[in-house]
């Protein structure tokens, strides 16, 4: 199946590997390129102690980005949404880390479960804020760190053309914001109408929402958040 890939291209990559080994053809298209603010991240991480929340990997990419070694905070304990981000951060040196099944709100839970100690939440924009209402919710005190921004990345018309020719079987959509941005892209073309023959995957109920009315016979949502829950629905 010819699947189009629409995350930046560090995770598309490691996602296109995956469908590979499915047996797919893979196609990327970034619609979305992270900034990181390695300084922004590392000072977080020296002014506070206790335990640190990533929902992305990007924020472990972001601490890379400083050039500096996390050596003095290895020891802390990372809470992480999924594996992918819980193996990045163990991949720069951080030994205590847990990852949570699910969204945000599980991740929130998992570490009240675990501690009551301040958080250090390293987070990015634009996100849900699902994290952060449930730990409030839950009485956990959150300090949020922005030290990535996920900015739109506009294919140039050549590529866009070669990823949508032939037209892709499946479409992969990780964010609300990709997802409004691929739709954009896709009807402005002169032939949308293969938009009515491919299956629609999205990460979650969120992302769904952004899907135009007309193409919900082809939508499909993972069960839980994340990429394999996503891919077993193709």
């Amino acid at each position: 199946m010819r699947v189009l890939v629409t995350r930046p291209w560090r995770s598309g990559e490691r996602t296109a590997k995956r469908l590979r080994d499915m047996g797919h053809e893979p196609v990327l298209l970034p619609l979305s390129q992270p900034m990181h603010d390695g300084k922004t991240a590392m000072d977080a991480l020296a002014r506070s102690h206790g335990p640190i929340a990533i929902t992305s990997a990007e924020a472990v990419r972001a601490l890379s980005s400083s050039g500096t070694d996390v050596k003095p905070y290895r020891r802390r304990p990372v809470f992480a949404v999924g594996e992918a981000s819980a193996n990045e951060a163990k991949a720069v040196g951080f030994s205590l880390v847990l990852a949570s099944a699910g969204d945000g709100a599980r991740l929130a839970e998992l570490i009240a479960q675990q501690t009551r100690e301040s958080v250090t939440y390293l987070a990015g924009s634009p996100r849900a804020e699902t994290f952060e209402r449930t730990a409030h919710a839950l009485g956990l005190k959150v300090d949020v760190v922005e030290c990535y921004r996920m900015h739109p990345a506009e294919p140039d018309p050549v590529a866009l053309r070669e990823a949508l020719t032939p037209p892709p079987e499946a479409i992969l959509l990780f964010s609300r914001q990709t997802a409004e941005r691929f739709f954009r892209l896709a009807e402005a073309q002169s032939e949308p109408g293969w938009l009515n023959q491919a299956l629609i995957l999205c990460l979650s109920a969120s992302v769904a929402a952004a899907v135009p009315a007309s193409l919900g016979r082809n939508l499909r949502i993972a069960a839980l958040p994340d990429e394999g829950s996503l891919l077993s629905l193709l």
